[in-house]
């Protein structure tokens, strides 16, 4: 790696650009990117799945790192071209052109996998939400977001970023904030700042019919957050639904944890 020109003089040889339709806000700079990827480590030779490389800046980083296989997914096909030439054709570098929201990660990799992304901004909460519902479960994802979503991720009862995305993640991971980057740490700089969370898969993580009742669940609760949860939960049992769970039916989403959210969930399922 250390023998390749640098990202910027990659960019400007190639003629490119970021592509606002596609979300996209190149992280240029390698120390960042290292510790970014020290933050996702130690990989112990497990593969990596990197959405959005872009000009390969995270690339780099975790090809000096102890990760075995690295499979990047690429929509954009102007950025194949600089990604193949970080390929020393040992066959650890797998390059995907394609849509990460459809991709079978499962079809990927083999074993254990971690997730190490700059999201584009436009699609990393429902490409979040994929790996947290669908069937493929991650080794560990460390994820860059918008502040604001990387907040969402994060929050508790109480807090005002507290809503339907701290649950679901939440429920599924523990979810920590690792790391903030400022606007000017990118390029072309965002209009927000960004942060990285890193979240490890629990081993009590519910079943997928609890997880999607859970998901009914919060989105009544949340969809209606001023309202008291026997009004925002009416369709699906209202007060005798909150009493079942033991939760108080005067109470609104935002001060319910993650444990009540779990008992309602429960209390849907045994048709209550």
């Amino acid at each position: 790696m250390t023998d390749l020109p640098s990202l910027r003089e990659t960019l400007d040889a190639h003629g490119l650009l970021a592509k606002k339709s596609f979300g996209q806000h190149f992280l240029l700079d390698l120390n960042v990117t290292r510790k970014i990827v020290r933050l996702a480590g130690p990989f112990e030779g497990r593969a990596v799945i990197e959405v959005g490389p872009g000009p390969g800046g995270l690339t780099r980083a975790l090809l000096e790192s102890d990760a075995g296989k690295v499979v990047l997914v690429e929509k954009d096909p102007r950025f194949l071209p600089l990604l193949a030439e970080l390929d020393d054709r040992s066959g650890r570098l797998v390059v995907v052109e394609g849509d990460a929201l459809k991709v079978r990660e499962a079809a990927l990799v083999e074993g254990p996998a971690h997730v190490v992304s700059n999201l584009p901004y436009n699609v990393g909460t429902a490409l979040l939400i994929k790996w947290l519902t669908g069937p493929w479960t991650p080794h560990a994802l460390t994820l860059m977001f918008q502040k604001e979503v990387a907040e969402r991720i994060v929050a508790g009862p109480g807090d005002d970023a507290y809503g339907r995305l701290a649950v679901i993640a939440q429920a599924v991971c523990e979810a920590r904030l690792v790391m903030h980057l400022p606007a000017a740490a990118f390029t072309p700089p965002p209009k927000v700042a960004s942060a990285v969370v890193h979240l490890v898969p629990r081993a009590d993580r519910p079943d997928p019919e609890t997880l999607k009742r859970l998901e009914r669940v919060t989105a009544a609760a949340f969809g209606q957050r001023r309202k008291m949860l026997r009004s925002s939960l009416k369709t699906l049992g209202g007060a005798a639904l909150c009493e079942a769970a033991g939760i108080a039916p005067d109470d609104r989403a935002e001060v319910v944890d993650l444990a009540g959210f779990l008992r309602l969930a429960t209390a849907v399922g045994q048709g209550r």
